[in-house]
């Protein structure tokens, strides 16, 4: 897919955008570059991202930074990533913070260093009256166990009498997912070329469209993201009623 030109873009962005941010590696590799080089030009990419979705009036973005199943990588390029995440939890927050940015985290916090969790937790309170642009940072995330800990829950409820099994509905199950008060992505953008969810939010897009761009992560930035918007904006939004 072709970046559209600026002027292209609609007035109008969707409320949530989420990002599946693939590439870096392969940025690295063609290069000649070891893969935390990718990653450095991929931390520079969400900074670029960030600030655009802002501009453009964009309420709420999702980055999958970190799924679950990355735990499973080079214990090398692991160190090195939660060492990059440490630097952006670090550096980033006055920025966006001074912007009006609301950072939140979503995923299983209890495999994160006890440090970096102390950072997510003074950034989210440092930044939780923001309202220019909700920025949902997925870390040590899986969609499937996402669906597990909601359905635990859920189970906990009932047997404790909070909660009736008739009583469950999507509502109830939406309002124990690590996203509750948040809206469901109207766009999930992936680069890179690859062409799956790979266990991103599935309960939430459920009805988002998809736009796969052949763009590596590292080069992301405000004409591709406008590009996907654009592409947005050309479907045909029907939630499974005919036509």
């Amino acid at each position: 897919m072709e970046a559209a030109p600026s002027h292209a873009m609609p007035v109008a962005p969707p409320v949530h955008i989420a990002i599946i941010m693939d590439g870096n590696g392969r940025w690295a590799k063609a290069r000649g570059l070891p893969r935390t080089a990718g990653h450095k030009r991929g931390a520079e990419a969400v900074r670029r991202t960030v600030e655009a979705a802002r501009e453009m009036g964009v309420s709420y973005l999702t980055l999958y930074g970190f799924s679950s199943e990355n735990w499973k990588r080079p214990e090398g390029e692991v160190t090195d990533l939660m060492g990059l995440l440490r630097l952006y939890l670090r550096n980033e927050v006055k920025h966006l913070h001074k912007n009006g940015i609301r950072l939140k985290v979503i995923g299983d916090r209890q495999r994160l260093g006890a440090d970096i969790v102390r950072l997510i937790e003074d950034a989210e309170a440092k930044t939780s009256g923001n309202t220019a642009l909700t920025l949902v940072l997925a870390l040590s995330y899986g969609g499937r166990q996402e669906l597990v800990d909601a359905a635990r829950k859920l189970a906990r409820d009932v047997a404790e009498g909070r909660l009736s099994p008739e009583a469950i509905d999507e509502d109830a199950v939406g309002a124990r997912l690590y996203t509750t008060g948040i809206p469901d992505p109207d766009l999930i953008i992936r680069t890179s070329g690859e062409q799956r969810i790979s266990n991103f939010l599935l309960w939430q897009g459920a009805y988002a469209e998809l736009v796969f761009i052949e763009t590596l992560w590292p080069e992301f930035g405000r004409a591709e993201l406008e590009s996907a918007i654009h592409e947005f904006h050309g479907r045909d939004r029907r939630y499974g009623a005919a036509r």
